[in-house]
């Protein structure tokens, strides 16, 4: 496992054709991520090389894990969104709800802030080590355009897609609102109406594939 952690500082993750290249981002913030080993190698975490990067666990649970990103490297906290923030480092990536990251640019920023990542760190094993569970409440349900058409078309069709599980309206809420015509939406929506109506969801398919 050494030897697989050493080499993501050496040729990157090699999930894609630049590792190894001068293109590679993991290569072009090698200090910076070397820097946040470094800090991270005084605490109790073990280092693991999980989906590519170093993932650092306690007791087999992911804890936190450093990687690069075209404009900064990261340390990710996997259930930061539970942790208090008192020096405003963590920020929300995309749409994931139960991480935070916080970024850097340079080694000296990280020796910078020794202290308060520390602070960071240690709240995060200490919640794993309660057994907590992170609750986070459910997203929002986005209902598009096309939908609200297709619901006040179709009230039937409507009580059919408020009887699926929460998970299943908001996969197709955002299958559906990812389509930049409305012609497109209402053809996605058509085309996944029986499965609604039988209570199915939108990878349910998928998932029975892959079991």
């Amino acid at each position: 496992m050494q030897k697989q952690t050493d080499a993501y500082f050496l040729e990157g993750c090699l999930r894609c054709p630049l590792g190894g290249t001068e293109r590679c981002k993991v290569l072009l913030w090698t200090d910076t991520l070397k820097a946040l080993r470094q800090l991270i190698s005084r605490t109790d975490l073990q280092e693991e090389m999980k989906w590519g990067v170093p993932v650092y666990t306690w007791r087999g649970k992911n804890i936190l894990s450093i990687s690069a990103l075209k404009s900064s490297a990261v340390l990710s906290f996997f259930k930061g969104a539970i942790l208090e923030d008192p020096f405003h480092l963590l920020e929300q990536q995309g749409n994931i709800r139960a991480g935070r990251i916080i970024r850097f640019t340079c080694p000296e920023r990280v020796i910078e802030l020794e202290n308060e990542l520390f602070t960071y760190i240690e709240a995060a094993i200490a919640f794993e080590k309660s057994g907590a569970k992170i609750n986070l409440p459910p997203p929002e349900l986005h209902v598009p355009e096309a939908l609200q058409a297709a619901f006040a078309e179709d009230p039937s069709f409507e009580q059919a897609f408020f009887e699926l599980t929460p998970g299943r309206q908001r996969g197709y809420g955002i299958y559906f609102s990812q389509a930049k015509k409305i012609t497109t939406a209402m053809g996605r929506i058509e085309k996944y109406k029986a499965q609604i109506f039988n209570g199915i969801g939108l990878n349910d398919h998928y998932k029975k594939q892959n079991k």
